[in-house]
């Protein structure tokens, strides 16, 4: 048995200007996010960025270490982009390394994003491009339309 664990800062007093109330939460909790009731616990959840970039929409997720070409899916399918795949723990098996793992944060799995998109987005509306662990996915016209108008009140 190893003798090596990770460090973690000992626990303050609530309400102490050092507490991490939020931290608190997550460790005693677990993640939490809206979609946790869908995707497994144990399973991989990557973090997704949503920026307007003028009339596009601009999605960015963290998917390092994944080969994209054969674990990666980008699809456009019921007014959602879904973006889904699997992160491969490349030393699970029959491997004697995996047997040696004294720490073990990374998770692996399979994983599934989607993210509504309006009616008249098609197809050629989307490309991604993967570039240092992030995918980045543009939907071209997302916004476009979307200023808002004044409606002039009738008495």
């Amino acid at each position: 048995m190893s003798t090596l664990t990770l460090w973690q800062r000992p626990f303050n007093r609530p309400f102490s200007p050092a507490f991490d109330t939020d931290r608190w939460v997550r460790d005693f909790f677990g993640p939490a996010t809206a979609s946790d009731w869908r995707t497994p616990s144990n399973g991989f959840h990557p973090a997704a960025e949503i920026t307007k970039d003028g009339d596009d929409a601009v999605i960015r997720l963290e998917l390092p270490g994944i080969d994209v070409d054969k674990d990666v899916t980008v699809e456009l399918a019921d007014g959602r982009v879904v973006v889904h795949g699997e992160r491969r723990d490349e030393y699970a098996g029959t491997d004697p390394a995996d047997a040696n793992r004294t720490l073990r944060e990374v998770r692996y799995g399979s994983f599934r994003r989607s993210f509504a998109v309006p009616a008249h987005v098609t197809g050629d509306a989307v490309t991604a491009s993967y570039d240092a662990g992030v995918l980045t996915v543009r939907v071209a016209g997302v916004y476009a339309g979307s200023e808002p108008r004044r409606i002039a009140i009738t008495k």
